[in-house]
């Protein structure tokens, strides 16, 4: 019966738009989230999740979950309640788990497309209060679109480790990108990096930001962030969760 429960909420929650808070119940992901707590704690199971670690007393916890229907579209959570992007609790050490966990689960995605996407390929995404439709915190992992990984190929030698406008639009909208160094990138915190951008911290509300490695051509290497600012900021649509861009002769 709890499952069947749990899989009616994870239906519901892959119902509505990722990008467009369009639903009025934003605690969906909530109580799926809590299933799979629930069967860890009880079964040392992470269904209906895909992964749950329960954390310690110097990691928190984190969960990953498949968005149903979708084969490489997956989310990091974490166990405890925190609503999103603007939660001054990610400003701090938790930021920085919450992010080394969404790296750690990106073999999740490349996992569903054997030797057709790297690793390296696989974009970290999260959306503001207004572009998302729940309030508990979700990265999301999936593919980047082809125009993007070409934009970052072509452009992304000028992005450098101070925030800076990208040279070209991204899916119609104007983003700022910073440059993580190789060496700093387990250690980063995005979401302290988006109150860094001049005029923005105290606004995070209507931030969005993703962020995948930079191209294997590029010689400062790292990892690319790009993140700007609306009411229904969602840089999701940097993401193609078709993930054409791994399967040959598509275009797109």
């Amino acid at each position: 019966m709890l499952r069947r429960l749990v899989a009616a909420i994870l239906f519901a929650f892959a119902t509505v738009p990722a990008a467009i808070a369009a639903n009025p119940v934003r605690d969906v992901l909530w109580v799926a989230l809590q299933g799979c707590v629930l069967a860890k704690k009880a079964a040392g199971r992470s269904f209906p999740c895909l992964s749950v670690d329960l954390g310690d007393g110097t990691r928190p916890g984190t969960a990953v979950l498949r968005a149903p229907g979708q084969p490489t579209h997956t989310v990091v959570m974490p166990t405890d309640s925190i609503s999103g992007i603007e939660a001054p609790v990610l400003q701090g050490p938790r930021g920085v788990a919450y992010w080394r966990a969404a790296l750690a689960a990106r073999h999740f995605v490349s996992d569903a497309l054997p030797g057709r996407l790297p690793v390296a390929a696989v974009g970290l995404e999260v959306n503001s209060v207004g572009g998302r439709s729940q309030d508990q915190l979700h990265i999301h992992l999936d593919c980047m679109h082809r125009s993007v990984m070409a934009a970052l190929k072509a452009h992304g030698g000028a992005v450098g480790e101070t925030w800076a406008p990208f040279p070209v639009p991204l899916a119609e909208a104007r983003y700022v990108a910073l440059r993580i160094p190789p060496d700093a990138v387990a250690d980063f915190n995005p979401f302290a990096a988006l109150a860094r951008v001049p005029g923005w911290q105290g606004h995070l509300h209507d931030a969005s930001f993703a962020a995948v490695e930079a191209d294997p051509g590029d010689p400062q290497g790292g990892m690319i962030l790009l993140a700007y600012r609306e009411p229904e900021a969602s840089a999701e649509y940097l993401m193609d969760h078709s993930c054409r861009m791994a399967k040959p002769g598509r275009h797109g």
